[in-house]
Protein backbone atom coordinates (compact mmCIF):
# COMPACT_ATOMS: atom_id res chain seq x y z
CA UNK A 1 0.00 0.00 0.00
CA UNK A 2 1.13 3.79 -0.70
CA UNK A 3 0.27 6.83 0.21
CA UNK A 4 -0.02 10.30 -1.56
CA UNK A 5 0.86 13.38 -0.87
CA UNK A 6 1.78 16.62 -3.26
CA UNK A 7 0.85 14.23 -6.08
CA UNK A 8 3.74 11.99 -5.21
CA UNK A 9 3.31 8.33 -4.25
CA UNK A 10 5.02 7.94 -1.20
CA UNK A 11 5.91 4.56 1.02
CA UNK A 12 3.58 3.38 4.12
CA UNK A 13 5.03 4.25 7.05
CA UNK A 14 6.25 1.04 9.28
CA UNK A 15 6.06 1.07 13.23
CA UNK A 16 9.83 0.54 14.87
CA UNK A 17 10.57 -2.73 15.75
CA UNK A 18 11.77 -1.46 19.41
CA UNK A 19 8.49 -0.04 19.83
CA UNK A 20 7.00 -3.01 18.13
CA UNK A 21 8.97 -5.06 21.05
CA UNK A 22 7.74 -2.62 24.25
CA UNK A 23 4.25 -3.28 23.20
CA UNK A 24 5.01 -7.11 22.98
CA UNK A 25 6.42 -6.16 26.62
CA UNK A 26 3.15 -4.26 27.57
CA UNK A 27 0.96 -6.56 26.44
CA UNK A 28 3.06 -9.82 28.14
CA UNK A 29 2.79 -8.18 31.69
CA UNK A 30 -0.76 -6.78 31.28
CA UNK A 31 -1.61 -10.72 30.89
CA UNK A 32 0.65 -11.90 33.91
CA UNK A 33 -0.78 -9.33 36.07
CA UNK A 34 -4.28 -10.14 34.83
CA UNK A 35 -3.54 -13.49 35.34
CA UNK A 36 -2.45 -13.36 38.51
CA UNK A 37 -5.56 -11.34 39.39
CA UNK A 38 -7.79 -13.81 38.30
CA UNK A 39 -5.88 -16.30 40.39
CA UNK A 40 -6.27 -13.99 43.54
CA UNK A 41 -9.76 -13.32 42.78
CA UNK A 42 -10.48 -17.37 42.54
CA UNK A 43 -9.03 -17.97 45.78
CA UNK A 44 -10.99 -15.46 47.44
CA UNK A 45 -8.67 -13.88 49.07
CA UNK A 46 -9.91 -10.37 47.87
CA UNK A 47 -13.52 -10.89 49.18
CA UNK A 48 -14.56 -7.92 51.01
CA UNK A 49 -10.61 -7.04 51.29
CA UNK A 50 -10.05 -2.87 51.68
CA UNK A 51 -7.26 -3.88 48.75
CA UNK A 52 -9.79 -5.35 46.65
CA UNK A 53 -9.34 -3.96 43.50
CA UNK A 54 -12.79 -4.71 41.81
CA UNK A 55 -14.71 -2.21 44.39
CA UNK A 56 -12.61 0.26 45.37
CA UNK A 57 -15.49 2.02 47.64
CA UNK A 58 -14.69 -1.20 50.32
CA UNK A 59 -11.58 0.33 50.54
CA UNK A 60 -12.95 4.01 51.10
CA UNK A 61 -15.61 2.45 53.81
CA UNK A 62 -12.47 1.23 55.51
CA UNK A 63 -10.78 4.14 55.58
CA UNK A 64 -14.10 6.19 56.77
CA UNK A 65 -14.77 3.74 59.92
CA UNK A 66 -10.35 4.19 60.86
CA UNK A 67 -11.51 7.79 60.95
CA UNK A 68 -14.45 7.44 62.92
CA UNK A 69 -12.74 5.48 65.76
CA UNK A 70 -9.78 7.94 65.62
CA UNK A 71 -12.01 11.22 66.06
CA UNK A 72 -14.10 9.33 68.79
CA UNK A 73 -12.36 11.26 71.69
CA UNK A 74 -12.58 14.63 69.64
CA UNK A 75 -12.21 17.68 71.43
CA UNK A 76 -15.16 19.55 73.41
CA UNK A 77 -15.13 22.50 71.40
CA UNK A 78 -15.45 20.51 68.16
CA UNK A 79 -19.07 18.88 68.93
CA UNK A 80 -20.92 21.24 66.85
CA UNK A 81 -19.23 19.63 63.63
CA UNK A 82 -20.51 16.57 64.66
CA UNK A 83 -18.41 13.24 64.89
CA UNK A 84 -18.14 12.09 61.33
CA UNK A 85 -16.85 15.32 60.02
CA UNK A 86 -13.18 14.24 59.60
CA UNK A 87 -14.20 11.09 57.75
CA UNK A 88 -17.06 13.16 56.32
CA UNK A 89 -14.39 15.51 54.78
CA UNK A 90 -11.41 13.00 53.77
CA UNK A 91 -13.54 10.89 51.61
CA UNK A 92 -15.91 13.68 50.28
CA UNK A 93 -12.17 15.29 48.72
CA UNK A 94 -11.19 11.68 47.66
CA UNK A 95 -14.22 11.44 45.52
CA UNK A 96 -14.36 14.74 44.16
CA UNK A 97 -10.18 14.47 43.36
CA UNK A 98 -11.18 11.10 41.60
CA UNK A 99 -14.10 12.57 39.58
CA UNK A 100 -11.99 15.68 38.80
CA UNK A 101 -9.03 13.37 37.82
CA UNK A 102 -11.05 10.95 35.39
CA UNK A 103 -12.98 13.67 33.78
CA UNK A 104 -10.40 15.94 32.83
CA UNK A 105 -7.84 13.18 31.66
CA UNK A 106 -10.85 11.76 29.38
CA UNK A 107 -11.66 15.29 28.46
CA UNK A 108 -7.36 15.83 27.20
CA UNK A 109 -7.47 12.25 25.38
CA UNK A 110 -10.99 12.72 23.62
CA UNK A 111 -10.27 16.11 22.17
CA UNK A 112 -7.56 13.84 19.98
CA UNK A 113 -9.43 11.02 20.13
CA UNK A 114 -12.67 12.93 18.44
CA UNK A 115 -10.69 14.18 15.45
CA UNK A 116 -8.79 11.10 14.61
CA UNK A 117 -11.90 9.08 14.71
CA UNK A 118 -13.72 11.66 12.63
CA UNK A 119 -10.53 12.12 10.34
CA UNK A 120 -11.08 8.10 9.37
CA UNK A 121 -14.58 8.06 8.96
CA UNK A 122 -14.02 11.16 6.56
CA UNK A 123 -11.32 9.89 4.81
CA UNK A 124 -8.36 11.78 6.27
CA UNK A 125 -5.98 12.00 9.14
CA UNK A 126 -7.05 14.17 11.50
CA UNK A 127 -4.01 15.05 13.98
CA UNK A 128 -0.52 14.01 13.32
CA UNK A 129 1.82 16.12 13.48
CA UNK A 130 2.60 17.40 17.16
CA UNK A 131 3.75 13.86 19.07
CA UNK A 132 3.69 10.92 17.82
CA UNK A 133 0.39 9.96 15.61
CA UNK A 134 -0.56 13.67 17.53
CA UNK A 135 -0.80 12.45 20.45
CA UNK A 136 0.15 16.03 21.96
CA UNK A 137 -2.19 17.95 19.76
CA UNK A 138 -4.23 18.53 22.92
CA UNK A 139 -1.62 20.29 24.92
CA UNK A 140 -0.50 22.27 21.53
CA UNK A 141 -4.15 23.54 21.33
CA UNK A 142 -4.45 24.23 25.12
CA UNK A 143 -1.42 26.45 24.80
CA UNK A 144 -2.69 28.56 22.45
CA UNK A 145 -5.83 29.21 23.74
CA UNK A 146 -4.07 30.26 26.54
CA UNK A 147 -1.85 33.08 24.75
CA UNK A 148 -4.79 34.02 22.88
CA UNK A 149 -6.05 37.37 23.72
CA UNK A 150 -9.35 37.29 26.22
CA UNK A 151 -11.66 40.03 23.92
CA UNK A 152 -14.44 42.27 25.81
CA UNK A 153 -16.82 43.34 22.99
CA UNK A 154 -17.95 46.96 23.38
CA UNK A 155 -21.11 47.29 25.58
CA UNK A 156 -21.45 44.35 26.52
CA UNK A 157 -22.04 43.04 29.90
CA UNK A 158 -18.70 42.34 32.27
CA UNK A 159 -20.35 40.39 34.88
CA UNK A 160 -22.59 38.37 33.25
CA UNK A 161 -20.08 37.97 30.22
CA UNK A 162 -17.18 36.52 32.45
CA UNK A 163 -19.11 34.40 34.47
CA UNK A 164 -21.17 31.80 32.43
CA UNK A 165 -17.65 30.07 31.16
CA UNK A 166 -17.45 29.06 35.23
CA UNK A 167 -21.13 28.55 35.54
CA UNK A 168 -21.44 26.25 32.40
CA UNK A 169 -18.58 24.21 34.42
CA UNK A 170 -20.23 23.23 37.83
CA UNK A 171 -23.40 21.72 35.96
CA UNK A 172 -21.32 19.37 34.13
CA UNK A 173 -19.08 18.20 37.12
CA UNK A 174 -21.57 17.83 39.88
CA UNK A 175 -23.78 15.72 37.77
CA UNK A 176 -21.28 12.91 37.85
CA UNK A 177 -21.81 12.71 41.34
CA UNK A 178 -24.70 9.84 41.27
CA UNK A 179 -23.10 7.61 38.39
CA UNK A 180 -22.09 4.45 40.27
CA UNK A 181 -19.17 2.93 38.81
CA UNK A 182 -19.52 -0.26 41.55
CA UNK A 183 -21.33 -1.68 43.84
CA UNK A 184 -20.02 0.88 46.63
CA UNK A 185 -18.27 3.03 44.10
CA UNK A 186 -20.95 6.33 43.86
CA UNK A 187 -19.55 9.93 45.06
CA UNK A 188 -23.66 10.81 45.71
CA UNK A 189 -25.64 8.03 45.73
CA UNK A 190 -29.16 9.59 46.32
CA UNK A 191 -32.63 8.44 46.12
CA UNK A 192 -33.67 10.87 43.67
CA UNK A 193 -30.49 10.43 41.23
CA UNK A 194 -32.84 10.89 38.02
CA UNK A 195 -34.38 13.85 39.31
CA UNK A 196 -31.33 15.62 40.15
CA UNK A 197 -29.52 14.79 37.33
CA UNK A 198 -32.75 16.58 35.32
CA UNK A 199 -32.32 19.64 37.52
CA UNK A 200 -28.59 20.08 37.28
CA UNK A 201 -28.60 19.32 33.57
CA UNK A 202 -31.14 22.54 33.10
CA UNK A 203 -28.56 24.89 34.56
CA UNK A 204 -26.78 25.02 31.66
CA UNK A 205 -29.25 26.68 29.47
CA UNK A 206 -28.88 29.84 32.40
CA UNK A 207 -25.46 30.22 31.73
CA UNK A 208 -25.90 29.78 27.76
CA UNK A 209 -28.48 32.02 27.65
CA UNK A 210 -26.32 34.72 29.81
CA UNK A 211 -23.70 34.09 27.36
CA UNK A 212 -25.79 35.09 24.28
CA UNK A 213 -28.17 37.59 26.11
CA UNK A 214 -24.29 39.22 27.49
CA UNK A 215 -22.28 39.82 24.38
CA UNK A 216 -24.52 42.35 22.61
CA UNK A 217 -24.43 40.93 19.40
CA UNK A 218 -26.97 39.43 17.62
CA UNK A 219 -25.50 35.93 16.31
CA UNK A 220 -25.16 35.27 20.17
CA UNK A 221 -28.49 36.20 21.23
CA UNK A 222 -29.71 34.26 18.16
CA UNK A 223 -27.87 31.24 19.27
CA UNK A 224 -29.37 31.81 22.80
CA UNK A 225 -32.20 31.74 22.16
CA UNK A 226 -31.99 28.67 20.32
CA UNK A 227 -30.86 26.83 22.58
CA UNK A 228 -33.64 27.94 25.16
CA UNK A 229 -35.92 26.76 22.18
CA UNK A 230 -34.35 23.19 21.95
CA UNK A 231 -33.64 22.63 26.41
CA UNK A 232 -37.75 23.36 26.31
CA UNK A 233 -38.73 21.20 23.56
CA UNK A 234 -36.30 18.27 24.36
CA UNK A 235 -36.24 17.92 28.05
CA UNK A 236 -39.95 16.95 27.84
CA UNK A 237 -38.98 13.74 25.72
CA UNK A 238 -36.24 12.96 27.66
CA UNK A 239 -37.54 13.23 31.24
CA UNK A 240 -40.78 10.96 29.68
CA UNK A 241 -37.86 8.69 28.17
CA UNK A 242 -36.35 8.49 31.80
CA UNK A 243 -39.69 8.18 33.57
CA UNK A 244 -40.17 4.80 31.80
CA UNK A 245 -37.17 3.49 33.43
CA UNK A 246 -38.49 4.50 36.67
CA UNK A 247 -41.59 2.91 36.33
CA UNK A 248 -39.90 -0.12 35.02
CA UNK A 249 -37.09 -0.55 37.97
CA UNK A 250 -39.15 0.81 40.59
CA UNK A 251 -36.49 3.50 41.59
CA UNK A 252 -34.96 6.79 40.71
CA UNK A 253 -31.99 5.87 42.46
CA UNK A 254 -28.71 5.23 39.87
CA UNK A 255 -27.40 2.70 42.19
CA UNK A 256 -30.55 0.40 42.57
CA UNK A 257 -31.66 0.81 39.04
CA UNK A 258 -27.98 -1.27 38.04
CA UNK A 259 -28.81 -3.55 40.50
CA UNK A 260 -32.11 -4.45 39.21
CA UNK A 261 -30.48 -4.95 35.56
CA UNK A 262 -27.87 -7.27 37.06
CA UNK A 263 -30.38 -9.09 39.20
CA UNK A 264 -32.75 -9.69 36.76
CA UNK A 265 -29.83 -10.74 33.98
CA UNK A 266 -31.63 -8.21 31.50
CA UNK A 267 -30.17 -4.53 29.95
CA UNK A 268 -33.27 -2.06 29.74
CA UNK A 269 -32.18 -0.99 26.25
CA UNK A 270 -33.84 -4.73 25.62
CA UNK A 271 -36.98 -4.00 27.16
CA UNK A 272 -37.17 0.04 26.42
CA UNK A 273 -35.87 0.30 22.44
CA UNK A 274 -38.34 3.70 22.06
CA UNK A 275 -37.57 5.54 25.69
CA UNK A 276 -33.65 4.56 24.69
CA UNK A 277 -33.60 6.07 21.39
CA UNK A 278 -35.66 9.00 22.68
CA UNK A 279 -33.43 9.92 25.65
CA UNK A 280 -30.04 9.61 23.03
CA UNK A 281 -31.74 11.48 20.71
CA UNK A 282 -32.78 14.15 22.70
CA UNK A 283 -29.53 14.48 25.18
CA UNK A 284 -27.58 14.94 21.11
CA UNK A 285 -29.96 17.96 20.77
CA UNK A 286 -29.18 19.02 24.54
CA UNK A 287 -25.38 19.00 24.27
CA UNK A 288 -25.60 20.58 20.89
CA UNK A 289 -23.85 18.49 19.29
CA UNK A 290 -24.16 17.17 15.32
CA UNK A 291 -26.85 16.98 13.92
CA UNK A 292 -28.63 19.18 16.13
CA UNK A 293 -26.10 21.71 17.37
CA UNK A 294 -28.90 24.31 15.79
CA UNK A 295 -27.46 26.90 18.40
CA UNK A 296 -23.74 26.68 16.83
CA UNK A 297 -24.66 26.87 13.60
CA UNK A 298 -21.48 28.24 11.89
CA UNK A 299 -23.04 28.79 8.17
CA UNK A 300 -26.18 30.40 9.87
CA UNK A 301 -24.79 32.31 13.10
CA UNK A 302 -21.08 32.42 13.17
CA UNK A 303 -20.92 30.53 16.01
CA UNK A 304 -23.42 30.95 18.02
CA UNK A 305 -23.97 32.00 21.85
CA UNK A 306 -19.92 32.30 22.16
CA UNK A 307 -19.23 33.71 18.86
CA UNK A 308 -18.02 36.93 21.35
CA UNK A 309 -15.73 34.63 23.19
CA UNK A 310 -12.17 33.82 22.86
CA UNK A 311 -9.35 32.62 24.54
CA UNK A 312 -9.68 29.84 27.01
CA UNK A 313 -13.16 31.64 27.78
CA UNK A 314 -14.09 29.62 24.34
CA UNK A 315 -11.59 26.58 25.28
CA UNK A 316 -14.09 25.89 28.84
CA UNK A 317 -17.35 25.86 26.18
CA UNK A 318 -15.41 24.01 24.03
CA UNK A 319 -14.62 21.23 27.12
CA UNK A 320 -17.95 21.34 28.60
CA UNK A 321 -19.27 20.28 25.13
CA UNK A 322 -16.78 17.22 25.68
CA UNK A 323 -17.70 16.63 29.32
CA UNK A 324 -21.65 16.69 28.26
CA UNK A 325 -21.17 14.08 25.59
CA UNK A 326 -18.87 11.77 27.82
CA UNK A 327 -21.25 12.01 30.81
CA UNK A 328 -24.59 11.91 28.65
CA UNK A 329 -22.24 7.70 27.21
CA UNK A 330 -22.26 7.63 30.92
CA UNK A 331 -25.62 7.60 32.05
CA UNK A 332 -26.88 5.74 29.21
CA UNK A 333 -24.47 3.29 30.12
CA UNK A 334 -25.57 3.23 33.40
CA UNK A 335 -29.63 3.40 32.73
CA UNK A 336 -30.08 1.00 29.73
CA UNK A 337 -26.62 -1.14 29.26
CA UNK A 338 -26.52 -2.19 32.61
CA UNK A 339 -23.80 0.47 34.15
CA UNK A 340 -20.73 -1.77 36.37
CA UNK A 341 -22.35 -5.35 35.73
CA UNK A 342 -22.07 -7.46 33.14
CA UNK A 343 -23.97 -11.08 33.33
CA UNK A 344 -21.64 -12.19 36.30
CA UNK A 345 -18.38 -11.02 34.94
CA UNK A 346 -17.92 -7.96 37.69
CA UNK A 347 -17.08 -10.75 39.68
CA UNK A 348 -13.70 -11.07 37.87
CA UNK A 349 -13.35 -7.74 35.98
CA UNK A 350 -14.00 -4.48 37.99
CA UNK A 351 -16.96 -2.42 37.86
CA UNK A 352 -15.31 0.51 36.52
CA UNK A 353 -13.13 -1.20 33.95
CA UNK A 354 -16.69 -2.78 32.75
CA UNK A 355 -18.73 0.81 32.52
CA UNK A 356 -15.51 2.13 31.24
CA UNK A 357 -15.90 0.12 27.93
CA UNK A 358 -19.89 0.68 27.85
CA UNK A 359 -19.34 4.34 28.20
CA UNK A 360 -16.62 3.71 25.07
CA UNK A 361 -18.68 2.55 23.42
CA UNK A 362 -21.69 4.90 23.93
CA UNK A 363 -19.37 7.93 23.08
CA UNK A 364 -18.57 6.45 19.91
CA UNK A 365 -22.06 6.33 18.58
CA UNK A 366 -21.86 10.30 19.50
CA UNK A 367 -18.99 10.39 17.40
CA UNK A 368 -20.47 8.43 14.46
CA UNK A 369 -23.44 10.67 14.00
CA UNK A 370 -21.16 13.81 14.43
CA UNK A 371 -18.89 12.77 11.82
CA UNK A 372 -21.70 11.36 9.15
CA UNK A 373 -24.95 13.04 9.35
CA UNK A 374 -25.45 16.21 8.02
CA UNK A 375 -27.17 19.42 10.35
CA UNK A 376 -31.45 19.56 11.00
CA UNK A 377 -33.00 22.88 10.55
CA UNK A 378 -34.54 24.50 13.30
CA UNK A 379 -37.94 23.86 12.28
CA UNK A 380 -37.09 20.40 11.80
CA UNK A 381 -36.07 19.69 14.87
CA UNK A 382 -38.75 21.64 16.73
CA UNK A 383 -41.42 19.63 14.62
CA UNK A 384 -39.57 16.37 15.51
CA UNK A 385 -39.82 17.06 18.78
CA UNK A 386 -43.01 18.09 19.13
CA UNK A 387 -45.22 16.10 16.86
CA UNK A 388 -42.71 12.61 16.48
CA UNK A 389 -40.90 12.03 19.94
CA UNK A 390 -43.26 13.19 22.51
CA UNK A 391 -46.40 11.54 21.43
CA UNK A 392 -44.46 8.83 21.02
CA UNK A 393 -42.90 8.53 24.52
CA UNK A 394 -46.44 9.65 26.26
CA UNK A 395 -47.76 6.08 24.00
CA UNK A 396 -44.76 4.41 25.04
CA UNK A 397 -44.89 5.50 28.45
CA UNK A 398 -48.68 4.04 29.20
CA UNK A 399 -48.17 0.28 27.77
CA UNK A 400 -44.44 0.85 30.35
CA UNK A 401 -46.99 1.69 33.25
CA UNK A 402 -49.17 -1.38 32.51
CA UNK A 403 -46.24 -3.58 32.24
CA UNK A 404 -44.68 -2.14 35.18
CA UNK A 405 -48.05 -3.33 36.96
CA UNK A 406 -48.47 -6.91 35.64
CA UNK A 407 -44.81 -7.58 35.89
CA UNK A 408 -45.14 -6.79 40.19
CA UNK A 409 -48.23 -8.41 40.00
CA UNK A 410 -47.41 -11.70 37.60
CA UNK A 411 -45.90 -14.32 39.74
CA UNK A 412 -43.91 -15.88 36.78
CA UNK A 413 -40.26 -16.63 35.94
CA UNK A 414 -38.71 -13.07 35.37
CA UNK A 415 -37.25 -14.23 32.39
CA UNK A 416 -41.27 -15.12 30.63
CA UNK A 417 -42.72 -11.86 31.83
CA UNK A 418 -39.58 -9.73 30.72
CA UNK A 419 -38.77 -11.57 27.72
CA UNK A 420 -42.62 -11.11 26.32
CA UNK A 421 -42.04 -7.62 27.46
CA UNK A 422 -38.75 -7.32 25.05
CA UNK A 423 -40.88 -8.40 22.62
CA UNK A 424 -44.04 -6.28 22.72
CA UNK A 425 -41.91 -3.60 23.15
CA UNK A 426 -39.56 -3.99 19.95
CA UNK A 427 -42.81 -4.41 18.32
CA UNK A 428 -44.65 -1.47 19.19
CA UNK A 429 -41.75 0.82 18.94
CA UNK A 430 -41.56 -0.19 15.24
CA UNK A 431 -45.25 -0.20 14.43
CA UNK A 432 -45.38 3.10 16.55
CA UNK A 433 -42.48 4.66 13.90
CA UNK A 434 -43.37 3.49 10.60
CA UNK A 435 -47.31 4.45 11.33
CA UNK A 436 -46.14 7.94 12.80
CA UNK A 437 -43.67 8.89 10.41
CA UNK A 438 -46.35 8.13 7.44
CA UNK A 439 -48.83 10.27 8.80
CA UNK A 440 -46.23 12.92 8.81
CA UNK A 441 -45.53 12.17 5.25
CA UNK A 442 -42.43 10.02 4.95
CA UNK A 443 -43.51 7.51 2.32
CA UNK A 444 -40.17 6.29 0.70
CA UNK A 445 -41.80 3.95 -0.82
CA UNK A 446 -43.59 6.57 -3.48
CA UNK A 447 -39.56 8.02 -4.00
CA UNK A 448 -37.29 6.58 -6.39
CA UNK A 449 -33.50 5.26 -5.02
CA UNK A 450 -31.07 7.94 -6.34
CA UNK A 451 -27.37 6.02 -6.77
CA UNK A 452 -24.58 7.47 -4.90
CA UNK A 453 -23.03 9.19 -8.33
CA UNK A 454 -21.27 12.07 -6.33
CA UNK A 455 -19.25 10.39 -3.96
CA UNK A 456 -18.34 7.28 -6.58
CA UNK A 457 -17.36 10.20 -9.28
CA UNK A 458 -15.83 12.85 -7.36
CA UNK A 459 -15.34 12.10 -3.97
CA UNK A 460 -15.29 8.77 -1.77
CA UNK A 461 -12.99 5.77 -1.56
CA UNK A 462 -13.47 4.44 -5.01
CA UNK A 463 -12.51 7.71 -6.52
CA UNK A 464 -9.18 7.62 -4.12
CA UNK A 465 -8.38 4.05 -5.05
CA UNK A 466 -8.50 5.65 -8.99
CA UNK A 467 -7.01 8.66 -8.44
CA UNK A 468 -4.11 6.49 -6.70
CA UNK A 469 -3.84 3.71 -9.77
CA UNK A 470 -3.78 6.78 -12.32
CA UNK A 471 -0.91 8.49 -10.21
CA UNK A 472 0.93 5.18 -10.13
CA UNK A 473 0.39 4.55 -13.41
CA UNK A 474 2.00 8.32 -14.71
CA UNK A 475 4.54 7.77 -12.10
Amino acid sequence: MSSLRMGKQLPERTIPRALMALGALVALGFIAVNAAIGYVVIDGRLDGQWYDVRDLGIGVQELREWLDDRNADQPGFLDFLGQHWISYAVTALLGATGILSVVGGALLILIWVERRLIGRMQIRRGPNRVGPYGLLQPIADAVKLIQKEVLMPVGADKVMFFLPPALIFIPMIVAWGPIPWGPQMSYLDVHVGILFLIAFSSLTTLAIFMAGWSSNNHYALLGAMRTIAMMISYEIPLSIALLSVVLLSGSMQLSTIVEWQSTHNVWLAALLPLAMFTYFFSSTAELNRTPNDIAEAESEIVAGFHTEYSGMKFGLFYAVELGNALFVAALTATLFLGGWSLFGLEEWIPGYLILGAKISAAYFLLVWLRGTLPRFRLDQLMKFAWQFLIPLSLINLLVVAAQASIFARWEVEGIVSLGLFAIVNWAAAIALVREWASRMGYRPEREAVRQPILTQGVGGLQAARRLGSEMGTRA
